[in-house]
């Protein structure tokens, strides 16, 4: 491999994919996202991009380790028993796979996000 392999986001030619959470996953809202997959590794484990979100509120079951970085915005995560975690524009986390409950944009979100999804047996 050469520089030429080094994926550079402000030169991605990625197009972004328009979608909406299954409706009986919806809790409040309308909350229209987009992403962004600048790289996806060959084995289909590893992927990176930009993911946006409009306001509203959704369930969440991750079955990939995902690390976040908020670029701009505020939404809350809430785990299964209800509490809360508020991210917003410079906050960097991780949700590991198993996590579940709830995502809820409180205002419009952009984030990096690196996915790993563990090969299934």
């Amino acid at each position: 491999m050469n520089i030429a392999s080094i994926v550079d986001f402000a030169q991605s030619s990625a197009a972004p994919e328009h979608y909406r959470p299954a409706p009986e996953k919806v809790l409040k809202g309308d909350p229209a996202q987009s992403v962004t997959n600048h790289y996806g590794s060959p084995c289909g484990q590893f992927n990176v991009g930009i993911w946006e979100g409009a306001v509203g509120q959704w369930t969440i079951s991750y079955t990939e380790h995902e690390y976040c970085e908020i670029l701009q915005g505020v939404s809350v995560i809430r785990d299964a028993e209800g509490n809360g975690k508020t991210v917003r524009a410079g906050d960097r986390f991780v949700i590991p796979a198993g996590f579940s409950g709830t995502w809820e944009v409180l205002e419009d979100c952009r984030k990096v996000y690196v996915i790993f999804e563990q090969a299934k047996a």
